[in-house]
C-alpha cells in the first residue's frame, strides 16, 4: 500500500479548495477466518485495534503484498528499493484509513451518490455499456462486487474528509506563487500542443434490401446495384454534412460544444463532451494540423471531412512553446504549492486523530505515526473476547484490482 498522496488544486470559485488525489491507494479490508481447531476457536492474530475496529495479520500482509505490485508496475528497475522505502508505512497507512473512515461517520460524509458516479466513469473508461457488465468483469477476475464497490466507497469518503478537515484550510499566497514560479522556470518549459474536442457525424445509409437470387445467375448470386448503392452512399453523406454544418451554426448563435456533442457526436468521445485530449504538433494529420494548430483557444474549426464522416473540432486550449507566462502557469504552480502544504498538514492531522482516538499495536510491529500523546487503552480479558467476537462476524473476502 502506498502512503496517503493527495493533490490539491487551486481554490474553487465558490470558496474552498477544489481537491484532487494524485493516488490514495487504499487497501481493501481482509479477514481470513481460518477454520476453528477447535468449537469455537478462530485463528486469525490482531495486530492493531483503532478504537473498536481491528486490523488483522490478513490485512498487513495483503496491504504488503498490494505494495509489491504498485512499486513493480510503476517503476519496475527499482522496485525493491522503493518497496524496502516504503513498506514500514503500511501498518500506519492501515491505521491512517480506519481513522479518516471514522472521522467520515462523525462528520456525516457518505460516499454513495459519488460511488455510483465513479463507478459509471469506469465502465465509460472500460468501454462496458452498463454497470452490470462492469460487475461481471470484475467478477471474472475473481473480485467481489460488493468488496470493491466498499473499496471505491472508502477512497472517496478519505478524499472528502481530507477536502475538508484538511485542504479547506491551505491557502497559497501570491508572494508564493511568485517564488515557486521564479525558482522552477526552467522545470515549465513545455512544447507547443493543443487541447481538443469533437463533434463527429457519421454518414448513415439505409440498410440494402437484397433481392432474392436469380437461378438463372453464374453461383446463384444475386445482382449487386451498384448505382443504387453509390446513390444511396452519397445521400447518406450528404446528410451528414447538412446536420454537421447546422450543427455548427447552433454553436456560433451561442449552444454549448460539450452539451451539442453529448447530444449529437457519433464520436466514441461523445460521453465526455467530446473531449480528446492534448496534442503537440506532428501527432495530428496534417490536415487537422494545420486548421487547428492556426486557432486560439476557445475557438472552433468549420466542417472537415474525413474518413470517418464530418468533425466539427474546438480548441479548448493552445500552449505555445516555451515558458509559459506566470498567469497560465498558475494552476500547477497551486497543484505544485498545495501539494507541499497537504502533505505535512494531512501528517499533522492523522497524528491529531491518533491523539484522539485508542490506537493499539501488538509487539512487534510498528505505527510509523504514532504520536508521543496517544493514549493507549489496558487490555482486558472482556476485550479480548469481544475481538474473537468481531473476527467472527467478519466474513471472508475475495481481492483484486479491476
Amino acid at each position: 500500500m502506498s502512503t496517503v498522496q493527495p493533490i490539491a488544486s487551486k481554490p474553487s470559485k465558490r470558496g474552498g479548495p477544489v481537491i484532487h488525489m494524485k493516488k490514495l491507494s487504499l487497501v481493501l479490508t481482509v479477514v481470513a477466518f481460518m477454520p476453528a481447531l477447535a468449537a469455537g476457536q478462530v485463528v486469525e492474530e490482531i495486530i492493531a485495534h483503532v478504537n473498536n475496529q481491528i486490523i488483522t495479520m490478513s490485512e498487513y500482509a495483503r496491504s504488503k503484498d498490494q505494495l509489491r505490485d504498485e512499486v513493480k508496475a510503476q517503476d519496475p528497475n527499482n522496485a525493491d528499493k522503493i518497496y524496502a522505502e516504503r513498506e514500514k508505512d503500511v501498518l500506519r497507512d492501515l491505521i491512517d484509513q480506519q481513522l479518516l473512515l471514522e472521522k467520515a461517520k462523525d462528520l456525516g460524509i457518505s460516499g454513495d451518490t459519488e460511488l455510483i458516479k465513479q463507478l459509471d466513469q469506469m465502465r465509460k473508461d472500460m468501454k462496458l455499456p452498463d454497470l452490470e457488465s462492469l460487475q461481471k468483469e470484475a467478477e471474472k477476475q475473481g473480485i467481489s462486487w460488493e468488496d470493491f464497490k466498499q473499496t471505491q466507497r472508502n477512497q472517496i469518503i478519505t478524499r472528502k474528509v481530507i477536502g475538508e478537515e484538511v485542504g479547506s484550510h491551505l491557502s497559497i499566497t501570491k508572494e508564493e506563487a511568485e517564488t515557486f514560479y521564479g525558482e522552477h522556470k526552467a522545470e515549465m518549459e513545455q512544447p507547443e500542443y493543443i487541447r481538443l474536442s469533437e463533434i463527429l457525424i457519421a454518414p448513415k445509409t439505409a440498410p440494402s434490401v437484397t433481392p432474392a437470387p436469380d437461378p438463372n445467375a453464374a453461383g446463384g448470386q444475386p445482382p449487386v446495384d451498384e448505382a443504387a448503392k453509390q446513390a444511396a452512399d452519397a445521400a447518406a453523406l450528404s446528410a451528414a454534412e447538412a446536420k454537421a454544418n447546422d450543427l455548427l451554426k447552433q454553436i456560433h448563435d451561442g449552444a454549448n460544444f460539450e452539451d451539442i456533442a453529448k447530444k449529437y457526436s457519433d464520436g466514441p468521445s461523445a460521453a465526455d463532451g467530446g473531449a480528446l485530449g492534448t496534442f503537440e504538433r506532428g501527432k495530428l494529420a496534417r490536415q487537422i494540423e494545420d486548421v487547428t494548430f492556426s486557432l486560439k483557444s476557445g475557438e472552433v474549426t468549420n466542417v472537415i471531412q474525413t474518413k470517418q464522416g464530418y468533425v466539427i473540432l474546438k480548441v479548448d486550449d493552445h500552449q505555445q512553446a516555451g515558458i509559459p507566462p506566470l498567469k497560465d502557469a498558475m494552476p500547477k504552480i497551486q497543484d505544485a504549492l498545495y501539494f507541499q502544504k497537504l502533505q505535512p498538514a494531512l501528517r499533522a492531522y492523522l497524528t491529531k486523530l491518533r491523539e484522539d482516538a485508542y490506537v493499539t499495536v501488538l509487539p512487534g510491529y510498528v505505527d510509523t505515526g504514532k504520536s508521543a500523546n496517544q493514549t493507549e487503552p489496558i487490555e482486558t480479558a472482556a476485550a479480548k473476547e469481544a475481538d474473537a467476537k468481531h473476527l467472527g462476524k467478519k466474513k471472508h473476502k475475495k481481492l483484486g484490482v479491476l
